[in-house]
């Protein structure tokens, strides 16, 4: 050994230590001298006559690799220190060792089990990925389907190494990917047994919390396609003595715990359970619960395991009543007599009546037998009281058999649940045993567990033996016999005749065997075997020793665990249960084998049947508990040896349970127990290391001479290297395909290889650091010339600086002292004007205040001299006033008095009559016209006169006798005097009333005007405030709002991507539900093989796909009747509620409530104009009175009143017969001439009569006031004040329904009152009677008036009642605006905006609902116009088709003259007629068995085109039936196509690029404007007239998305196995990537034989005819992005996740390899103008990656950099990559674990995803934008080849 060397010494504490040799040994030394790692020497001893050596270290390069057959040198510690590495710098659980998978047990739970891991190890070979449970399960599967053999993998370890869970993934895996073909979830049933047997058969340890207390063997049935059919499961030696006893810090079975958890629950109230304390059976161990975990919990999970299993709810209550039961019998109190040979149980014990309650047996019988047994002699039987211990040890008995009992029925109904009746093709099993076990006290238990353990590890040597010798023969290389350990001695020591378990049972046979006796018999009979010892200081134990170590077995207990007695009568007692399932559990005692001990369930798989049982002669002789562990054990090795096994060793880092802790002397134990290090041996003593050719010429290439590389043959080249390299031929061998070498070889070869770079590097650090010299004295002396001429150019500028300073002294000395001199002068000077400017402002200040004195002196005088002269001037003016005035008044007087002299002459009169003259002619002219009718009026009037002189007779007694009266009524005049007064009074305060009225009034109307101006002002404010608050809110948050608006539509688009992505998945399923409804019909198809027509169940689910997506929308439905009788139509099932309907609805409902409001308002102001009519009507009552009083007051003579009456009755009379004639000749020119030029004609005279006579009317309207009112008044007189009220109450006024201001009416009743004052003169009153013409004649002016009035004040209220209402609105939306924005002040700016969004929203919405009212209203109407237009067309049609019968045998050849005039181009319409029995001939050559070659030199999509004419004549003949046929079948004849070509990724794109078209073709001329923007006119002609085929464009949508998605798959299905070997393993720069050592696992037998490689090229070529097929197939640019964006995807996320699987791949070359070639991808990308896609921002991941590979990583801004380089991978990702980083040559620095450390806290702050891997399987969303074509219809030409001939162009 050479100084350097590095070498393994033995250590107490950790078994293995590294130390390096500081002195070269040579043979003959004593000693060697070693350095420690920790800088002390040591000088270690050296044995000559052994002459053992240190076991020598692997170079570091080959350290932690994953299979430790790599290793150069094998042995002990090197497998140690590379397990240990692995798991606690790498975290890397799993290892291979050749054919073994070793598993330590991380005592934390690892994201390395989703199901993405599963399907990244799916189809991989064994050794292409790291080490795992689902490689090794994987390499079952694979044999199991490739072989056809069937498998096992035996997982083996002590308690608490994780063999259970182990056993659990494997399972897993199984059931993903072995999924069963049937819709029995059988592989959900599998994984629901785990939960059920870890309950019943897993208890806590001191070594695990959920340590198996049994062995089982599950066998998972596969059928011929390889799926799930079924599973098996085997038990094997139950742990039964755990149920009575439990050692310090153990549990009981789960199970008991689980159910005295949920005892609480109402269901289990019967069983009388409380808490596991409290019960002798749970309580023994100290601590009943388990840190971290829930026993509810679990509890429900058995249940629910239970229940999928198919175990009935009694069966359930009844095994936990059971399981209670046991709990109850180990609580019995036993009561000892006093002799102590007796004892008893009391009948009143709580928990033996819960006991026999529980399992339904008699309470007296179980009392009496627990404490007694019944002996049997050949003379008599007799009953035997049994002490308290026996009657302890016959509880605890029964309570293992009760126990043991329910544990096989429940194993039993497992495998019932499990099986199947499908014919098995192949199974896998799975075998979860204890490994070897060694205590400080070891007893029955421990001696079967390690002896299985013998038999499982003769069968692995053997099969390890077995696989060297097939490798060595395989590859053509001598052999010799390798000799390793066989054990079969100790086997034979066991079970071998006469050995320890004959003698075991033969004991048990003696009715008064012991154990010392049994002990005995052993040493006498093997004390001199090799493998059995006997203890020095015992003679009750003994030692086997065993593969793996010593064990010292304590022989108390033996026999009786061997027997398991059981007493017959209790048994007895439990067979006559009353409940069914308690007596079934021991009925088969007496014609079956008992398995309590072996728990063997019945097997439903089986490799061959075990031997017959005979039966014994008597129960006491039956079986032992060895001797049918024996059985069952050797049936299992017969199974395992008809099997390909497959070994998981699992490992127990400490006892402690910590994550991540690593104790050596436990693992070296374990690794020695479990043959690893046997595998270890045997393959070190053959030829270990193994390399390809190829392999070896890319690592060792750096060795090989010049020449030697020129040859081709790499075979060659590598045995030329070895033979010059290894001069020992015996240290190597060549095979057919790989160089085998011997321990040590390789390290030696990677020893030459990096002295070889060491001298390389030496040339080059010499070449380079010459060369850095050279730069560094070139660079030192251009800074010399550069500094001396830098201080030259200083010492110079320094002096320029110098002479410069001296001169500007000079003349800052110069200007300074010139600057004194001139400032002394300034302040002399500017003393001296200072001082003469004083003075003379103090001279002329004294001038002025004299000035001033005088000026103020002259301006009183003025002011004293004026008011003197205007005092005299006003005392004359006032003096000639007064003259004046009184000269002027005389004069006045004189005039007067002449004037009233001149008023009374006749000449006055006469002027004032010089107008009527003219009327008095006119009337006069009339009067004698009508001489006839007046002629008539004299017999009238004579008639009239009579009566009138008997009536003034009358009048004349009345008036004497008023005269005699008057005298005394002076008392009446006295008390009408008083009334009046009492009236006046009354008016008063009618008057003040009304005055507080009027107050109150404007009061409150200027209260109201105030009140609005306030409004308006607060309106305006509160509208400034808001305008001002919405600027600042903008102003403030317009950032923030984009920013939020953006992450919004990103959050938008992010939803309905996902939204998409599921509804494309639903689609995605509903098609391979589709695919698979397909093959089973055909299926049964075939089974029936009926004859004849079978309608097609997919023309059939079409069809129906067809009405699949009714939509009842509010522009197809006018109103409630219209959606009740389509939803009728359509079907209640498929109506949906419209979103727009509900809108609308909920707009009326607004609607109507503001009505209600407006009708609300309208009803209070009419309550309030009554209110205000009332006390109008009380004013005007007022009125009357107040003119009754006025008139009370003028007593004028009563007969000149009588006198004036009968003048105005005569008056009257003659006017109305003037009045009544005038509308008779009215009338009579009316009838003769209905023109209203005639009637306009008369209505004008009738008003320049009126007109000539106004000027007296104007004066007789008041003397008739006059009149009238002094006539009312004395009527009035004679009634009481009953009279008044009704006056008051009924009193008519014109217009008096309308309203009146206050104001107005008091104006005019003054107005009328000082009329009544003027009104004097009586006597010129009617004297001619013109006066009662001109009354009507202004009567009727006023009619009309009035009525004009009346309609101007109504159209005036209406406006103003409509403005009110307006205002009312505004005043509403004012509120409901001030309330929102006092809502929105109140709200973060964010919710402002939003809110701001909502109404508008909001309003659009209302708007749009009107807009689409009215568009319903439109679509209604011309939906109808379409009704009747089809009706029109059909009796057109059926008119036509009447008229036209033509011939059947004329109709083809009519058809081909059609086709033969209609082929000029102009006249062609863009349309093909067909007929309707040729549509399968359509289908058939158009889309069945049309290839795309056919179509290829034509318009692209042309099949797609041609379908539309076809569709378009059958819409423009408005057939519906066609339409729907045509498309049905087309849809059909797609899918069918699909199906047929479902590998052919030319047919799909090819038909997805036609369904797309098609798609396209139906929206572009659908006739919506939305999709018609780019279309010509000529295009806008080939629209679709008659049919709305939007349901079908959803089809086609779907169905596109299906054709999109199998394009997905088949293009994944080429280009995935091609990614690995292309991106990661491909050696794009030859001579960077060097190839480091490999293992066994590289020669695995599921490798397929054959180089599979692949470079990148093969991926580029594959990619160009990808992209060649869909652009020449006229696919959407679109599409053909979102494909490749998809695809890759797919290469980033399967090359990224077997670069996070694999620690060969992971190193800086890898890095450098990968980026290249992603850098290839991008460039072709670029070359196919595929940037935009996204494809590239796809493989951001994997670039991340590279360069994390290629990156530093030693120093915090390492990690700094990597964390903000390495964004698109998770945290998990980057500590992974950092874990598996493996340096390929000895230069590179492996990461450290402080650095992955750093890393870790440097990302804590991200929310990454949990998960490892990438999903390859996820499928981004399918966008089919709109891409409308240019192509006219009429210019398409159909070629001849597509057999069209049928179609006729229109």
């Amino acid at each position: 050994m050479a100084r350097y060397t590095r070498v393994w010494i033995p250590d107490p504490d950790e078994v293995w230590r590294s130390a390096e040799i500081i002195k070269d040994y040579k043979e003959g030394d004593k000693s060697l001298h070693l350095k420690l790692e920790d800088e002390t020497l040591y000088e270690y001893p050296i044995d000559l006559q052994g002459n053992e050596l240190p076991f020598l270290r692997n170079p570091d390069i080959l350290v932690g690799e994953n299979d430790l057959t790599a290793l150069s040198y094998l042995h002990e510690p090197a497998v140690l220190h590379n397990l240990k590495v692995r798991f606690l710098e790498s975290n890397h659980i799993y290892t291979y060792c050749g054919i073994v998978l070793v598993a330590i047990n991380p005592y934390e739970q690892l994201p390395i089990y989703e199901q993405d891991v599963i399907y990244a190890y799916s189809g991989q070979n064994m050794g292409d990925m790291d080490p795992h449970i689902f490689a090794v399960a994987e390499e079952a599967y694979k044999q199991m389907a490739r072989d056809e053999k069937n498998q096992s993998i035996i997982v083996s370890g002590e308690s608490g190494a994780g063999k259970t869970v182990s056993a659990k993934y494997a399972m897993r895996f199984f059931a993903t990917v072995g999924g069963s073909a049937s819709e029995t979830n059988i592989e959900a049933k599998v994984l629901a047994s785990s939960p059920i047997m870890e309950a019943i058969g897993n208890a806590k340890t001191t070594r695990n919390d959920n340590s198996s207390r049994f062995g089982k063997y599950i066998q998972i049935g596969f059928d011929k396609r390889y799926h799930i059919i079924g599973a098996n499961m085997r038990t094997y030696l139950l742990e039964k003595s755990r149920v009575v006893f439990q050692a310090e810090d153990e549990r009981n079975y789960h199970i008991f715990y689980q159910l005295c958890a949920s005892a609480s629950l109402p269901e289990f109230k019967e069983l009388g359970l409380t808490c596991a304390e409290d019960f002798f059976y749970t309580s023994q161990g100290g601590d009943t619960s388990i840190d971290g975990v829930d026993d509810a919990d679990d509890f429900e999970k058995t249940r629910h395991a239970f229940t999928l299993l198919g175990v009935k709810e009694s069966h359930q209550m009844t095994i936990f009543r059971i399981i209670a039961a046991i709990l109850h019998l180990g609580n019995l109190e036993i009561q000892g007599e006093r002799d102590g040979d007796a004892c008893s149980v009391s009948s009143e014990d709580e928990h033996l009546n819960n006991f026999c309650g529980l399992l339904g047996v008699e309470h007296s019988q179980m009392q009496h037998w627990l404490c007694h047994r019944k002996l049997v002699t050949m003379a008599e039987t007799y009953v035997k009281n049994m002490s308290v211990q026996q009657v302890v040890n016959a509880r605890n008995a029964l309570a293992k058999h009760i126990y043991a009992q329910l544990f096989n029925w429940i194993v039993q109904h497992i495998n019932k649940a499990l099986h199947t009746t499908i014919k098995q093709h192949s199974f896998i099993g799975v075998l979860d045993i204890y490994g070897f076990e060694t205590f400080e006290v070891n007893s029955f238990e421990q001696f079967c567990i390690n002896y299985a353990n013998e038999k499982l590890q003769q069968q692995f040597n053997s099969h390890v033996f077995k696989l060297e010798q097939e490798e060595y023969m395989k590859e053509g290389i001598p052999w010799t016999l390798i000799d390793f350990y066989d054990n079969q001695p100790c086997i034979d020591l066991i079970e071998a005749k006469l050995g320890i378990l004959d003698l075991l049972d033969e004991e048990c046979k003696v009715p008064k065997g012991t154990d010392q006796n049994w002990a005995q018999k052993l040493y006498d009979r093997h004390a001199s075997s090799q493998h059995f010892q006997k203890p020095r200081m015992s003679n009750t134990s003994f030692i086997v020793v065993h593969f793996a170590d010593k064990v010292e077995y304590q022989c108390e207990g033996f026999l009786e665990k061997n027997r398991d007695t059981v007493y017959e009568e209790q048994i007895n007692i439990l067979k006559a249960s009353k409940y069914q399932m308690v007596a079934d559990l021991f009925q088969d005692e007496k014609d079956a084998a008992p398995t309590a001990s072996m728990g063997k369930g019945t097997s439903k798989i089986s490799v061959r049947s075990a031997r017959p049982v005979i039966k014994a002669a008597n129960k006491e002789h039956k079986k032992t508990v060895g001797h049918q562990f024996r059985n069952s054990l050797h049936l299992l090795m017969e199974t395992l040896d008809a099997t390909t096994p497959h070994y998981v060793r699992c490992i127990k880092p400490n006892d402690e349970k910590l994550p991540f802790k690593f104790d050596p002397k436990r693992a070296v134990q374990q690794l020695r127990a479990c043959g690893v290090l046997e595998t270890i041996r045997i393959s070190a003593a053959g030829f270990p290391s193994r390399w390809s050719y190829h392999d070896f010429f890319n690592r060792y290439r750096v060795l090989m001479k010049k020449r030697d590389l020129s040859k081709n043959d790499k075979k060659q080249i590598c045995q030329t290297l070895l033979e010059d390299l290894i001069k020992d031929p015996d240290r190597f061998q060549f095979g057919r395909t790989k160089i085998f070498f011997r321990a040590g070889q390789v390290a030696y070869l990677e020893k030459l290889r990096a002295d070889k770079f060491r001298a390389a590097t030496i040339i080059i650090q010499k070449t380079v650091r010459g060369w850095l010299q050279r730069v560094k004295y070139k660079r030192l002396r251009q800074a010399a010339v550069v500094i001396q001429r830098y201080t030259r150019g200083h010492l110079a500028r320094r002096l320029a600086e110098h002479l410069r300073r001296t001169r500007a002294a000079i003349i800052f000395q110069k200007q300074y002292r010139m600057l004194r001199i001139l400032r002394a002068f300034q302040r002399v000077r500017n003393a001296t004007v200072t001082i003469q400017a004083f003075a003379r402002g103090m001279f002329v200040r004294r001038i002025y205040r004299k000035i001033l004195a005088e000026h103020k002196a002259t301006i009183l005088q003025k002011y004293a001299r004026g008011w003197l002269a205007r005092t005299r001037f006003h005392r004359v003016r006032g003096a000639t006033i007064t003259l004046q005035c009184y000269y002027r008044r005389m004069k006045a007087r004189q005039e007067l008095k002449a004037l009233k002299i001149e008023a009374r002459s006749a000449q006055h009169l006469k002027k004032l009559n010089i107008g009527m003259e003219n009327k008095v002619v006119q009337l006069q002219r009339k009067i004698d016209e009508q001489n006839k009718e007046y002629k008539l009026l004299n017999e009238q009037l004579s008639t009239l006169a009579s009566a009138h002189s008997s009536e003034v007779e009358k009048l004349k007694k009345e008036l004497m006798q008023y005269q005699q009266s008057h005298r005394g009524d002076g008392n009446q005049l006295v008390s009408l005097q008083e009334e009046m007064q009492h009236l006046q009074l009354e008016l008063e305060k009618a008057h003040g009333e009304r005055k507080v009225v009027e107050d109150s009034y404007v009061k409150e109307k200027d209260l109201l005007r105030k009140r609005i101006s306030d409004l308006e002002e607060e309106n305006a404010l509160l509208k400034q405030e808001k305008e001002e608050l919405n600027s600042r809110i903008l102003c403030q948050s317009e950032d923030e709002f984009a920013r939020n608006t953006v992450e919004e539509n990103i959050q938008m688009k992010k939803e309905l991507e996902e939204e998409r992505s599921r509804y494309q998945n639903l689609v995605k399923e509903y098609s391979r539900l589709e695919q698979r409804y397909d093959n089973l019909r055909d299926e049964m198809t075939i089974i029936k093989q009926a004859p004849g027509h079978r309608r097609n169940p997919s023309n059939q689910s079409s069809l129906e796909s067809d009405s699949n997506y009714p939509s009842i929308s509010t522009s197809e439905i006018g109103d409630t009747e219209d959606v009740i009788q389509q939803v009728e139509e359509v079907g209640m099932e498929k109506a949906a509620m419209d979103m727009s309907l509900f809108l609308k609805l909920q707009k009326r409902v607004r609607e109507l409530e503001q009505e209600r409001k407006k009708l609300q308002t309208q009803l209070e102001k009419k309550e309030q104009e009554s209110k205000k009519s009332q006390v109008r009507d009380g004013f005007f009552s007022i009125l009357v009175i107040e003119m009754k009083t006025e008139v009370t007051s003028d007593h004028e003579d009563f007969a000149y009143n009588s006198l004036k009456r009968q003048e105005l009755e005569s008056e009257n009379k003659k006017l109305k017969n003037e009045l009544n004639e005038l509308r008779k000749a009215i009338a009579d020119r009316a009838t003769q001439n209905n023109s209203s030029n005639d009637i306009q004609d008369s209505y004008n005279l009738l008003l320049n009569q009126l007109k000539s006579a106004n000027e007296e009317l104007e004066v007789r309207k008041e003397e008739v006031l006059i009149l009238r009112t002094q006539i009312m008044k004395a009527a009035q007189q004679k009634e009481t004040g009953k009279n008044m009220e009704s006056i008051t109450t009924n009193a008519s006024w014109p217009n008096s329904d309308k309203h009146i201001d206050q104001e107005d009416a008091i104006e005019a009743y003054q107005g009328m009152c000082e009329t009544n004052r003027k009104t004097e003169d009586w006597g010129y009153l009617n004297e001619d009677g013109e006066l009662g013409l001109a009354y009507q004649g202004l009567k009727q002016v006023a009619r009309l008036l009035e009525a004009q009035l009346q309609d101007q004040r109504r159209e005036h209220e209406e406006e103003v009642e409509a403005l009110k209402n307006q205002v009312d609105a505004m005043k509403e939306e004012m509120e409901k605006q001030q309330q929102a924005f006092l809502q929105t002040l109140q709200l973060s700016p964010e919710a402002q905006v939003e809110f701001g969004l909502q109404q508008e929203i909001t309003r659009l919405t209302n708007e749009n609902l009107d807009l689409k009212e009215l568009l319903e209203k439109l679509e209604k109407n011309e939906k109808k116009l379409k009704k009747q237009l089809k009706i029109y067309m059909k009796k057109v049609q059926d008119f036509e088709a009447s008229q036209a019968v033509v011939p059947a045998e004329r109709r083809w050849h009519e058809r081909n003259m059609q086709v033969a005039v209609q082929r000029k181009e102009k006249d062609f319409q863009g349309m093909l007629e067909y007929y309707k029995e040729d549509e399968p001939l359509l289908i058939r050559n158009l889309i069945t068995d049309l290839k795309p070659q056919a179509v290829s030199a034509t318009v692209p999509c042309l099949p797609a085109y041609i379908l539309y004419m076809c569709i378009r004549h059958a819409d423009y003949i408005n057939d519906d039936q066609k339409v729907h046929s045509l498309l049905t079948s087309t849809i059909n004849g797609i899918k069918k196509v699909l199906k047929k070509h479902n590998d052919d990724f030319q047919m799909t794109s090819f038909w997805l690029a036609n369904t797309c078209r098609l798609l396209h073709c139906l929206k572009q001329y659908s006739g919506d404007a939305g999709f018609m923007t780019q279309n010509t006119p000529k295009q806008n002609e080939h629209c679709l007239k008659n049919f709305d085929l939007t349901e079908y464009r959803q089809v086609l949508s779907h169905l596109s998305i299906q054709i999109y998605q199998q394009l997905i798959k088949i293009a994944e299905g080429i280009l995935q196995p091609m990614i690995v070997s292309a991106v990661l393993e491909n050696e794009s720069i030859q001579g960077l990537s060097g190839v480091k050592p490999m293992g066994y696992r590289n020669r695995s037998s599921s490798m397929a034989d054959g180089d599979s490689s692949y470079s990148l090229e093969a991926i580029i070529r594959q990619l160009n005819a990808f992209h060649s097929i869909m652009c020449d197939q006229g696919l959407d640019p679109e599409i053909v992005q979102q494909v490749f964006k998809q695809l890759f995807y797919m290469i980033n996320a399967v090359a990224l996740n077997n670069l996070l699987l694999r620690k060969d791949v992971c190193s800086w070359s890898t890095g450098m390899q990968l980026r290249f070639n992603i850098s290839q991808l991008e460039e072709w990308l670029r070359g196919k103008n595929l940037q935009q896609s996204g494809a590239a921002q796809t493989l951001e991941p994997l670039i991340q990656a590279a360069q994390l590979l290629q990156l530093k990583k030693k120093t915090s801004e390492d990690a700094e950099a990597i964390c903000s380089l390495c964004t698109s991978l998770t945290t998990q990702q980057i500590v992974k990559i950092l874990n598996l980083y493996t340096p390929v040559n000895e230069f590179e620095e492996r990461v450290t674990v402080a650095f992955i450390r750093d890393i870790q806290t440097h990302l804590q702050e991200r929310n990454d995803p949990p998960q490892l891997l990438l999903d390859f399987k996820h499928m981004f969303p399918v966008l089919f934008p709109f891409n409308p074509s240019s192509i006219t219809m009429d210019s398409i030409h159909l070629p001849a080849s597509l057999n069209l001939e049928f179609l006729n162009k229109v």
